[in-house]
């Protein structure tokens, strides 16, 4: 059946209607696309032919407290090449090979990948900049040279644990260089060109360049004579003892900042790669757990002046051993230490004078001390890798954990723990949050970002109670087992420690470590100086080997600090064996022929420089020292003429 005109008709109109419709809509779209949307897919379009050559910014330094650097940059430029652009391969290859020494096949593969930008490696980064100007006067097409920045460490290891490492990429690895890695970092900055899809320039088109942002910079709390002090110790420690490990911690008691921090073995953050791994991966200081003996014995002391459960002047017995449970814990001292006071307690370390205290301050007590200083749980310090430490959980604690935990025995904590307690007990009774950031600073303008705030964790044991703790620790340098961290003119106070070791699950009856932590001066510290010894070859004391190393820390950093001296100071209390101490003679102005009368048996003698007259000496003269301490004198030919020994410091 043929459809009539009208019907026909009917639909050739509506199809003109729809056909309009549909070709308004088009119009419509384009319109919407090429001027609304028109903005918007130009700018993609431009961004996906948009080429980066990346300009890296400047990591921020790293500067000790004297704003010395310990971390800073130096320019090491990378080669990069874009393949597309490249017309001659062979010989843009040939003639980068020879620039950079290395081979000819290798260059040319990277140069003719299939890829937008590729960086040229190894050789073509972290150059040097000589190299980089002499390959940016090749002109050689495709091929670009684009700032880079190399990180630097101009002391070598010194406060390499500290510090940690970057990687290739100038990203921080370990230590403060990772912790504060973002801020450090700062913007890469580039050099933006248009390519089509083979990489070819756009034509017409201008290259256009962002600046990097630089890294803050971060000054530390380290001081870095003090670091290298610190540091020197703990070399003679390590070569005189034939340790496997030494660590050592200075800290300023009073707000918290860590004035030093060491560990040996040690290494070269810049050349971290040349050491064992076992080296760098790892801050002992922080790291390490250990049972620490006889310095945990300052925490029950100050719990059981706190609590009043004993006073200094109260009897005890030691025959030598205490029986708790039916087991027999015994003193250092086999035979005993008889009658004495719970002052000579601390000064002789008993062990049952301590198991005493922790039985009179009970396990709840003891333990919320314990906890109150800090262990059992991270200190906090801007660090990572930081352990906890292991506490019995309490109720576990018998009577046997609670006596040996009275004297340091089957708890393990970490140095940064020992230090950051022990800093509570002496300053006033206040536990501070360990920190090593200092402040931040702009990398241009060098003004002051931001500054740490001493962090206070919380009040531990009264002002009184932490006198009494400082005198108590000022007689057993003086009067105990801390004889040889003794420093002439000085106040010192201290504690020795020497803690068997655990192998395979027992105690070993050869090895253990040895520490001692000291403060001075003892009336009004200034600094605290903590320091262990793993497995020391020979006898292995605390008071044999760590009181020396940190005696010497603490003597150079007072002086450093200009800590004056005082006659004040409680006297040192001979014992045979201790070593004498004598005054320093004045040599400055003498020949090198008469200074030998004068040192006389009592001394050793080292010169320095080239010349017959002294004209300066180190220790200076009226400086008291063990006998047979060695001085150096500094020789002219120039005669300084007669002098007077300088009067001693009150």
């Amino acid at each position: 059946m043929r459809a009539s005109n009208v019907t026909v008709r009917r639909r050739l109109f509506a199809a003109l209607i729809v056909g309009t419709v549909l070709f308004f809509a088009l119009i419509v779209r384009l319109g919407y696309v090429q001027i609304w949307m028109g903005p918007e897919l130009a700018a993609k379009a431009e961004d996906s032919w948009r080429r980066n050559i990346p300009f890296a910014a400047k990591r921020g330094e790293i500067l000790d407290r004297n704003g010395e650097k310990l971390a800073y940059n130096i320019s090491s430029p990378t080669v990069m090449a874009i393949p597309a652009q490249i017309k001659e391969p062979q010989a843009t290859a040939a003639q980068l090979a020879a620039s950079l020494q290395v081979p000819v096949e290798n260059v040319l593969k990277q140069i003719t990948q299939r890829q937008l930008i590729v960086r040229i490696q190894p050789g073509g980064r972290k150059i040097t900049q000589e190299k980089a100007n002499e390959i940016r006067s090749m002109k050689l097409q495709g091929i670009v040279v684009a700032e880079d920045n190399k990180r630097t460490y101009p002391f070598g290891g010194l406060a390499a644990h500290v510090l940690g490492f970057t990687g290739i990429d100038n990203q921080g690895l370990t230590g403060i260089e990772l912790k504060y890695d973002k801020l450090l970092t700062g913007v890469n900055g580039s050099i933006s060109f248009l390519s089509d899809a083979a990489g070819r320039l756009m034509p017409n088109s201008n290259d256009t360049y962002s600046k990097p942002l630089d890294g803050m910079n971060l000054q530390l709390t380290i001081d870095g004579h003090l670091q290298s002090v610190l540091e020197r110790e703990l070399d003679q420690t390590m070569l005189k003892y034939q340790a496997d490990h030494a660590i050592a911690i200075m800290m300023d008691p009073n707000n918290g900042e860590i004035l030093a921090m060491g560990a040996r073995p040690g290494y070269d953050p810049g050349n971290f790669r040349e050491f064992p791994k076992e080296s760098y991966d790892r801050n002992l200081p922080i790291w390490m757990t250990y049972e620490p003996g006889s310095t945990f014995k300052i925490i029950t002391l100050a719990a059981a002046l706190e609590e009043k459960k004993v006073k200094l002047t109260d009897p005890f017995y030691d025959p030598g051993w205490i029986e708790v449970a039916g087991a027999r814990l015994r003193c250092w001292k086999r035979q005993g230490h008889g009658s004495e006071t719970f002052q000579q307690v601390v000064e002789n370390s008993c062990n049952p004078g301590f198991v005493a205290m922790g039985q009179k301050l009970g396990k709840e007590k003891l333990f919320e001390y314990i906890s109150n200083f800090g262990f059992g749980k991270k200190t906090g310090i801007d660090l990572g890798g930081e352990e906890n430490g292991i506490m019995f959980k309490l109720p576990k604690v018998g009577p046997v954990e609670l006596a040996t935990t009275s004297f340091g025995q089957g708890v393990s904590v970490t140095p940064i723990q020992q230090i950051a307690a022990v800093s509570a007990a002496v300053n006033g009774g206040k536990l501070f949050k360990p920190h090593v950031a200092r402040a931040w600073y702009h990398p241009v303008t060098g003004e002051l970002v931001d500054s740490v705030k001493p962090e206070m964790v919380r009040q531990v044991i009264s002002e009184q109670t932490s006198k009494q703790v400082r005198e108590t620790l000022e007689s057993v340098v003086a009067n105990g087992t801390g004889r040889n961290a003794f420093i002439d003119g000085y106040r010192v106070g201290g504690k020795t420690g020497t803690a068997q070791k655990v192998v395979n699950g027992r105690y070993s009856a050869d090895q253990h470590i040895v520490s001692f932590i000291g403060f001075a001066p003892a009336d009004d510290p200034k600094v605290v100086v903590y320091a262990a010894v793993d497995n020391p070859q020979g006898l292995q004391f605390g008071g044999l080997i760590a009181a020396p190393l940190v005696k010497n820390i603490m003597e150079d950093a007072l002086r450093y600090m200009n800590v004056p001296q005082r006659k004040d100071q409680m006297p040192r209390k001979y014992v045979y064996g201790d070593i004498p101490l004598v005054d320093v003679p004045n040599l400055v102005g003498m020949s090198v022929a008469d200074i030998y009368e004068d040192l006389n048996s009592n001394f050793m003698l080292a010169k320095s420089g080239v010349g017959n007259y002294v004209v300066n000496q180190v220790p200076k003269a009226g400086t008291r020292v063990d006998q047979g301490s060695t001085i150096r004198v500094y020789l002219s030919d120039k005669d300084p003429g007669p002098q007077n020994p300088p009067a001693k410091s009150q």
